[in-house]
């Protein structure tokens, strides 16, 4: 029987914090996709089809939200280990029937749409994780024997995307699977160890990384040293975010977005659009938005009595975290290019499915923290 307490605790906030940024991107994003116009490789028309796509993909997105908010949490730890390798699964058909773009086989065509399992994955890696801690969780902390499952859990889809080659997306999974860890808590000497182990590591993988994805880091070190290739990027970004100044130069009026000289300006680099067109200001009101949304995803995880459902709403808010600090420092060149997209204002369907499936996921703890146990 349906209880009536769910629509009584259901978070309108929160519904209209998401459908406030969905709007701001959309705004956004036609104006990143208008340069296309002038392109001479895109048609007319691509600016619209593109556009009406994300709305498509974001009306999906609620409607995937709105499913999983109705479904109960807590079936999700009975689930996790069914989402978990059907994700898997979808990866590892990633490297046979993939679809290459950019270099990469990220994308698996299922009919008229392409799906990037890699995105997907951020979701199965959380519910996994969050049903393994939840049962070995200590107030000493978790110590080597019980970090073991989870680091299997999450080194498995790591390697498989890195070797896409998608060395953003498998950091961001490592970055979300520290960070849930942190959260549980681990044992001193635990934490020191894997800090020691991770410092003498870092030598050993640049040998492991390909020759793109170092020059990639060295130029992100000195984007002068190749301002016309790798650096063009950096170099481009910095510009069209200096010359917004405080207000910005007024909706579809920025130059380096409208003569095509900021490169994937509707994903990576859709922030640069907005610093270019609204400034500081534009800049300041999606930060505290986000700002907002990430405390309320906090505060989600902490008013929870379920220690599944408390680690699963922490582990949904360090995935927009993560990926709004990346995004950000990657356009102001204090990280790497990696691309990683802006939550629900870059361009991307399975961006725009996997953020509003946690989003779906946080509503549905929020309504179910009165029965939580």
């Amino acid at each position: 029987m349906f209880d009536r307490r769910l629509i009584k605790n259901f978070d309108w906030g929160l519904i209209m914090l998401i459908l406030v940024i969905c709007s701001i991107g959309l705004v956004i994003l036609y104006s990143a996709l208008s340069a296309s116009v002038l392109s001479l490789e895109n048609g007319p028309g691509e600016v619209h089809i593109l556009f009406k796509k994300q709305m498509i993909w974001m009306g999906a997105g609620f409607i995937i939200m709105m499913i999983i908010m109705m479904i109960d949490f807590r079936d999700l730890d009975k689930l996790n280990l069914f989402i978990y390798a059907l994700c898997i699964g979808l990866l590892i058909s990633v490297l046979f029937f993939g679809k290459i773009g950019g270099g990469s086989r990220r994308w698996l065509a299922l009919g008229f749409v392409r799906v990037q399992p890699s995105e997907l994955m951020k979701i199965a890696l959380i519910i996994s994780l969050a049903s393994v801690y939840a049962t070995s969780v200590s107030k000493e902390g978790l110590n080597f024997r019980k970090l073991i499952k989870p680091s299997i859990l999450c080194m498995i889809p790591f390697f498989l995307i890195v070797n896409q080659p998608d060395l953003g997306s498998g950091l961001l999974l490592l970055l979300i699977a520290g960070s849930i860890t942190l959260f549980v808590k681990v044992e001193r000497k635990v934490l020191l160890t894997f800090s020691g182990i991770s410092l003498a590591a870092t030598p050993l993988v640049w040998f492991t990384l390909k020759d793109y994805q170092k020059y990639r880091i060295l130029t992100f070190l000195n984007p002068d040293r190749d301002p016309l290739g790798a650096g063009y990027h950096i170099i481009q970004s910095k510009i069209a975010i200096g010359s917004g100044m405080l207000t910005g130069k007024g909706f579809l009026k920025g130059t380096q977005n409208a003569l095509s000289f900021l490169p994937e300006q509707h994903t990576d680099f859709i922030v640069s659009v907005l610093s270019e067109e609204w400034g500081l200001v534009g800049c300041s009101i999606l930060l505290i938005l986000y700002f907002v949304l990430l405390f309320w995803g906090l505060n989600i995880a902490y008013n929870c009595r379920n220690m599944f459902g408390s680690i699963l709403a922490f582990g949904v808010t360090t995935m927009i975290f993560w990926q709004i600090f990346i995004n950000i420092g990657m356009v102001m060149g204090l990280m790497p290019v990696v691309g990683v997209p802006l939550p629900l204002v870059s361009y991307g369907g399975s961006s725009v499915i996997t953020n509003m499936m946690g989003f779906g996921i946080l509503l549905n703890i929020s309504m179910r923290n009165f029965s939580s146990n």
